[in-house]
């Protein structure tokens, strides 16, 4: 496992993904291993996560799963989209590098 996202949920197939959509609040990060403005947010993560615990947050590898960024049309990363009980509540989707008060300025208006 990516050591970047120790905590987080790791998304391991399209079914898993249902499953978890159904939550009451879930935040898809959508990374890749080869990408180092994903990496630039790695310190901050733990913190985010534990910051807004209410989330379940899901790191979703542009590579492995290709097919679920092109379904939500994301092709930039390091991208987020917020859900809510299955419902697409807000995005944070581009190719630029994302600072921690920008994600945190995202999550908060996703509440």
């Amino acid at each position: 496992m990516n050591k970047a996202v120790q905590g987080m949920l790791m998304l391991e197939s399209e079914e898993q993904l249902q499953g978890l959509l159904k939550k009451d609040k879930v935040l898809l990060m959508f990374s890749a291993d080869w990408c180092p403005d994903c990496h630039f947010i790695d310190p901050f993560l733990p913190d985010l996560e534990q910051k807004y615990s209410e989330y379940t947050f899901v790191h979703v590898d542009r590579d492995q799963f290709i097919e679920i960024c092109r379904e939500y049309d994301v092709f930039g990363i390091p991208s987020f989209i917020g859900f809510h009980q299955g419902e697409e509540v807000g995005r944070f989707v581009s190719k630029d590098r994302k600072t921690r008060e920008e994600i945190e300025t995202f999550i908060d208006s996703l509440l």
